[in-house]
């Protein structure tokens, strides 16, 4: 793929993570923090690896593919992260702790996300 249509990819993935965790998201404030990561990542992290010399096309890969991880990560555990995060922003004084579910479905996505993301780069080049 060129780096224009890695462009339009990242670009998408931007908007669905946006989307989903806007929608995930119980309060204004963690929908803020959320919104932030897209941002960081476009201003800092793009500009930075073009300017050391690395592949700008991997770089958009790992970008939207870490976006997309996030939502494959945070979108089924909704209801359970949002009333953690709630409860959290409520009781600031007090560790919340994540439910048994959410403990098990974290880590096990992050794992097949980055095992997809590891065999559809190995494809791509």
């Amino acid at each position: 793929m060129t780096t224009n249509e890695w462009v339009l990819v990242a670009a998408v993935s931007t908007v669905i993570y946006l989307v989903a965790t806007r929608w995930c998201m119980p309060t204004p404030k963690a929908r803020r923090s959320m919104s932030l990561a897209p941002l960081a990542g476009c201003l800092f992290l793009v500009p930075s690896a073009a300017a050391k010399g690395y592949s700008v096309s991997l770089t958009l890969y790992l970008y939207s593919c870490v976006l997309l991880t996030l939502v494959v990560m945070l979108v089924p555990v909704r209801k359970r992260v949002a009333a953690d995060i709630l409860e959290q922003e409520q009781k600031p004084w007090v560790k919340v702790p994540l439910n048994t579910f959410t403990w098990y479905w974290i880590p096990l996505s992050l794992t097949g996300c980055l095992a997809a993301m590891v065999y559809l780069w190995s494809r791509l080049v």
